[in-house]
């Protein structure tokens, strides 16, 4: 047990009684302070009391589905959402992602691969830099503040659209593949559909590029994958 796990709140969100007492079991064997609710309602005030550092999702939950306890939340909060679906479906997972998730594991999973996720999660969000602002044309990212500007107009990014902008924006000019920008970026060796990557670049087209459909700023790389250029 490190002393920074040690004061990590997870709220572990599921209604399944015998994987909760699993789970929290091991997360509090690496040190973390869990805390949990059973359906979304309870979620939601769970939350808002405990401020959690990291927020373990199901997406089936009575009262109020995790879709929505996502989507609530995020009008609310930046907090790392770890999303937990049965489902394995694509479109759930980008629904999840798209509604600002920032990973998901879809049951059954490995409680070794749910650690490392949670490890890597909770590393991205507050891992130090003395850098304070990235600047790039009239793109402006405030490091301290997690907040993107194109000109005076501030962007709406979900967490991970901003992780992935300022690592590409912190090496521009180089070209990443996929499989390394969600081990960069996710901050795990991702053996699922890289396509993730590609939905995140497309949401940040919509947001950075004046003609998202030509880019000039996030460039795709033929048989690579993405650079930033600016």
């Amino acid at each position: 047990m490190t002393t920074a796990t040690a004061t990590k709140t997870v709220l572990l969100v599921d209604d399944e009684a015998t994987l909760v007492a699993t789970l929290r079991y091991n997360l509090e064997r690496e040190g973390y302070r869990v805390v949990t609710a059973s359906d979304g309602d309870k979620a939601l005030t769970v939350a808002r009391q405990e401020r959690p550092d990291l927020m373990i999702l199901d997406l089936m939950l009575p009262v109020i589905d995790g879709l929505e306890v996502c989507r609530i939340l995020r009008r609310e909060t930046s907090v790392p959402i770890l999303m937990l679906t049965a489902r394995a479906g694509e479109v759930d997972k980008v629904v999840g992602l798209e509604l600002g998730a920032d990973d998901y594991v879809t049951k059954p999973f490995s409680t070794r691969e749910l650690l490392a996720r949670v490890r890597a999660l909770l590393r991205r969000t507050t891992s130090g830099s003395d850098e304070e602002v990235i600047v790039s044309g009239d793109l402006r990212i405030d490091l301290k503040r997690r907040e993107a500007l194109r000109g005076e107009t501030p962007l709406e990014l979900k967490p991970k659209e901003m992780e992935l902008l300022i690592y590409l924006m912190r090496h521009r000019g180089r070209a990443f593949t996929r499989e390394q920008l969600l081990r960069e970026v996710w901050g795990y060796d991702f053996y699922g559909d890289s396509r993730t990557v590609d939905v995140h670049v497309s949401w940040l087209r919509q947001k950075i590029e004046t003609a998202p459909g030509k880019p000039t700023r996030l460039l795709t790389v033929r048989g690579v994958g993405y650079r930033f250029d600016g």
